[in-house]
C-alpha cells in the first residue's frame, strides 16, 4: 500500500467520523453527567486499542485542556497482573469480563473499544457490562459487527483497521473536548 492510498483510507474514517460528531458531543454530555455524580469510566481493548482504552482514561483522570478535579476511570487492559491472573485462571475471553463484573456499578459507563469488533474478550466484556446495569459504548469499525449488537450504543467508522484505528484517536479526543465542554462550571476549575 502506498502512503496516498492509506491517507485516502484515513480520510475516508474520519469522514465516518464527522458524520458521528453529534453522537460524540452527546456522550460526551452523558459522560460528564455520570463522572461529576460519582460513577466511573471502564475502558478496554487489545492491542493499538488497549493503548486508545490507556489514552482516553488517562485525559479523564489527567485532563485533556481544561484545568479540572480528576475523574475515576480504568483501562482494564492496563492492569497487567489482573489481565494474566484471570487469563491464566479462567482464560482470555473473561480477562475483561472478570474486572468488569468486579467494577462496573450502573452509573457506570464502560468503553469497548476494537477496530473488528469480533473480539471474544470484549463481548464478554459487553455482557459483564450489561448485567451490571453500567451504559456500555463501542468504537469499532465497520457494521455490522457482532461488538456493535451487543453495546448499547456503537460509534462505527468504515475503513481498513489501521485507519479505524488512527480514527478512533480523534475520536477519543473528540470525546473528552465534548465531556470536557458539558461540565458543570463549579466542575472546570481546580481551585
Amino acid at each position: 500500500m502506498t502512503v496516498e492510498a492509506h491517507l485516502n483510507g484515513l480520510a475516508q474514517s474520519l469522514a465516518g467520523l464527522r458524520a458521528q460528531a453529534p453522537r460524540l458531543t452527546r456522550w460526551g454530555g452523558v459522560l460528564a453527567r455520570r463522572l461529576a455524580d460519582g460513577g466511573r469510566l471502564l475502558a478496554a481493548g487489545n492491542g493499538g486499542s488497549a493503548a486508545e482504552a490507556q489514552h482516553l482514561t488517562a485525559e479523564l483522570v489527567g485532563r485533556f485542556r481544561d484545568d479540572r478535579r480528576p475523574f475515576s476511570a480504568i483501562a482494564l487492559c492496563a492492569e497487567s497482573s489482573s489481565v494474566t491472573a484471570i487469563g491464566n485462571d479462567y482464560g482470555y475471553d473473561q480477562v475483561f469480563a472478570r474486572q468488569v463484573t468486579a467494577h462496573a456499578r450502573p452509573q457506570d459507563v464502560v468503553v469497548l473499544l476494537s477496530t473488528s469488533g469480533r473480539s471474544q474478550n470484549l463481548l464478554e466484556a459487553a455482557k459483564a457490562a450489561r448485567e451490571a446495569g453500567a451504559h456500555v459504548w463501542a468504537m469499532t469499525g465497520p457494521a455490522p459487527n457482532p461488538l456493535a449488537e451487543a453495546v448499547d450504543e456503537v460509534l462505527a467508522l468504515p475503513g481498513e483497521p489501521a485507519n479505524v484505528q488512527e480514527a478512533q484517536l480523534v475520536a477519543v479526543h473528540a470525546l473528552c473536548a465534548a465531556f470536557e465542554a458539558a461540565l458543570p462550571t463549579s466542575e472546570r476549575r481546580v481551585s
